[in-house]
């Protein structure tokens, strides 16, 4: 199973690229600092990480009417790893 799961990509997270060259990307919970470090290098070459944070994100409430009334439920909980780039860039867009 691959670590990088996939880039999360939101306006605050663009203002945070533009302004400091981080990346988000939603990661496997279990990974470490330095194998997402390895990931991100082996996933894009030409591409030198300088720093890695990383954060577990909350479930939140979540609920949906059906037919038979109101269905009460959680969402999953992931974990966020942003990562400082020295040098390089890397394009979401060319990948899809």
């Amino acid at each position: 199973m691959s670590i990088i799961i996939r880039p999360v990509i939101t306006e605050k997270l663009s203002r945070l690229l533009d302004e400091s060259n981080k990346y988000t990307f939603e990661v496997e919970k279990s990974s470490t600092k330095p194998e997402i470090k390895k990931a991100v290098e082996a996933k894009y070459p030409g591409v030198k990480v300088d720093k890695v944070n990383t954060l577990i994100m909350p479930s939140k409430p979540k609920g949906r009417y059906t037919r038979s009334g109101f269905q009460a439920g959680r969402s999953k909980t992931w974990k966020k790893a942003i990562i400082t780039v020295k040098e390089g860039e890397i394009d979401f867009f060319e990948e899809v």
